[in-house]
């Protein structure tokens, strides 16, 4: 089985896990590309712009024929076209990083594909972006349909992924805010403050609508963990330890993100931070890519 991919190894190593094969793997982020090469020296590191590569003869550089791939996989960012919704085809969506990942399927027309984005893209512009992207996989011949894993019966919480966790580096507050974090309960977020500490700390968002849970979240060892961010230290998405007043570590991260302990990652704390963050938590990838294989007829056991 074969497959493109770019990303930091979140998405590649649970499609991995579920049977896939790598023939090119491209990412226009050193570190990104530092941490594939440092666990997998053998996987095809594209270091490079896909908007440049995608201008090139794809199936010359992965040396495959048309339709011979499985698998193309990857992400690309939510964007809006003030064009969506009039059915247009692939040649109107150019300018969009959709429009390359696009390419790749024009040029390699693989089996299936696995296009990974978030969950308010169903409703992004009024579900007028899903659907311009459903119009051009359509115009590409594909039907966009597909059966995915069933819901596990028990979602793990917090204290079962964050046993014994290897030591690592860490972000830390500055003492202000680890008092203020002193005074939430596992759980709690800024609700749970005094009020004087709470407008303080929240200055002008205090004020805003909207519930605002993330801030000041302290979260709880039974509860699964909020989603993560590409820095642990920003107040609009606070994120702290349930025991501790400190940001989760690394390695914390990448547990919660179900990297294994094995799988390192390159670069100063905040690279890290950035990368798992960024990253397709690896059990989830992989969950979706053992039901991408049963519907290749890859692995019945699976």
């Amino acid at each position: 089985m074969y497959r493109t991919i770019s990303g930091a190894g979140g998405l590649a190593l649970g499609l991995e896990e579920a049977g896939f094969e790598e023939i090119g793997l491209i990412e226009i982020d050193k570190k990104a590309c530092d941490t594939l090469r440092l666990n997998r020296p053998n996987w095809n590191v594209i270091e490079e712009d896909i908007v440049e590569f995608s201008k090139k003869d794809l199936l010359k550089e992965f040396n495959i024929k048309k339709g011979e791939l499985d698998l193309l996989s990857g992400g690309y960012p939510c964007q809006s076209f003030s064009y969506a919704g009039k059915r247009l085809g692939i040649d109107d969506i150019r300018g969009t990083m959709f429009y390359y990942y696009a390419e790749f399927l024009r040029q390699l027309q693989p089996k299936m594909f696995l296009a990974e984005n978030v969950k308010g893209l169903t409703t992004h512009d009024g579900g007028k972006t899903l659907q311009t992207m459903i119009d051009v996989f359509e115009e590409l011949e594909y039907e966009v349909k597909f059966q995915y894993p069933k819901p596990h019966n028990y979602k793990p919480v917090l204290k079962d992924v964050l046993k014994n966790v290897p030591k690592s580096e860490g972000a830390k507050y500055p003492e202000k805010k680890k008092k203020v974090f002193d005074l939430v309960p596992p759980g709690g977020y800024w609700k749970d403050l005094p009020d004087d500490v709470a407008r303080d700390y929240m200055k002008s968002c205090y004020f805003m609508g909207g519930g605002r849970t993330g801030i000041a979240r302290r979260l709880s060892w039974e509860e699964p963990s909020l989603t993560l961010t590409c820095s642990p230290m920003m107040k609009q998405t606070d994120r702290c330890h349930p025991d501790e007043s400190r940001p989760f570590t690394t390695r914390e991260y990448a547990r919660i993100q179900s990297f294994p302990d094995s799988w390192e990652f390159a670069g100063k704390m905040n690279d890290i931070y950035k990368q798992i963050g960024n990253a397709v938590p690896v059990k989830l990838a992989k969950n979706v890519g053992e039901s991408i294989m049963k519907e290749l007829g890859g692995n019945e056991n699976v």
